[in-house]
């Protein structure tokens, strides 16, 4: 029996119960998630450069093993971390943006509530 995971076989496992549904247009929402997934396959890919970066640098040459068998240190991880939140924050910008802007509508400012209090 191999220990050795199949993720092709495991990527088709469908999850029980119905899936979330956030828009109106199911094809926006399989179009996010794709994206999404995406996101995250390049968010690998940056820390996996960054691990043959880092092992090229210190040693000149490197070979799968190094790769595959490389841990970043604490100052390493924190510094992959702050790149990665900077990473998700600009990708996910114009939905922070629109949250945003509807929690400003939804909120009143300042001189609204003022303004309701002495009509009282």
């Amino acid at each position: 029996m191999s220990d050795e995971i199949d993720w092709i076989a495991r990527s088709g496992i469908k999850a029980k119960g119905k899936r979330p549904q956030y828009f109106e247009d199911p094809a926006i929402d399989r179009t996010l998630s794709i994206v999404m997934a995406l996101v995250g396959e390049v968010s690998v890919m940056r820390e996996r450069m960054d691990t043959i970066e880092r092992l090229l640098e210190a040693k000149g040459t490197i070979s799968r093993a190094d790769i595959e068998t490389y841990r970043p240190d604490r100052a390493t991880g924190k510094e992959r971390g702050m790149i990665t939140k900077a990473y998700i924050a600009r990708v996910m910008r114009g939905v922070q943006q629109d949250m945003e802007a509807l929690e400003e509508l939804a909120e009143p400012s300042v001189e609204e509530l003022s303004k309701t209090l002495r009509e009282m």
